[in-house]
């Protein structure tokens, strides 16, 4: 029996030096690609100083669950329909509404709706895909009560 002559491939130790050095700069690339989009995406703190925000925490929640209200988000047509409705189910009428829509992972796209009081709801024309969307409401009740809430909008 003859022996087959070998091919010319011969692992050698600058081989593995470029193959382990390739596979750790590969990893390295991925990971400071990914560590850079996590924190240029990142929205902010929610809070300048959360020590001082949670010093009214319990009296401010428990004003606004004295509202009794109920927020329901929904997107038809390309027009964005915020329904406000007090415990016994009726329409609210808020002296002053803020809200800002936005990605669930993102700041980039965040607007703020031009939201008009019609049949019960409070609607405004917005231009968004699908996905998960945020929409960081603050509502201010006849009688000056805050009410802050986020409510989430799932668009498919």
């Amino acid at each position: 029996m003859t022996k087959q002559p070998r091919s010319g491939f011969r692992m050698t130790g600058p081989k593995v030096l470029i193959i382990a050095v390739s596979s750790f700069g590969v990893i390295l690339a991925a990971n400071l690609t990914l560590a850079f989009n996590a924190v240029s995406t990142f929205p902010g703190l929610e809070v300048d100083n959360s020590f001082v925000a949670s010093q009214n925490f319990n009296q401010e929640l428990a004003e606004q669950l004295a509202l009794g209200w109920d927020v329901r988000a929904s997107h038809e047509n390309g027009i964005l329909k915020l329904a406000i409705t007090d415990s016994a189910g009726q329409p609210v009428q808020v002296a002053h509404l803020d809200a800002v829509l936005g990605a669930a992972t993102h700041v980039r796209a965040d607007q703020t709706p031009d939201f008009r009081f019609s049949d019960g709801a409070y609607r405004a024309p917005v231009d968004i895909g699908k996905g998960n969307w945020n929409i960081r409401l603050h509502a201010v009740a006849a009688d000056g009560t805050e009410f802050r809430q986020r409510v989430v909008l799932h668009l498919r």
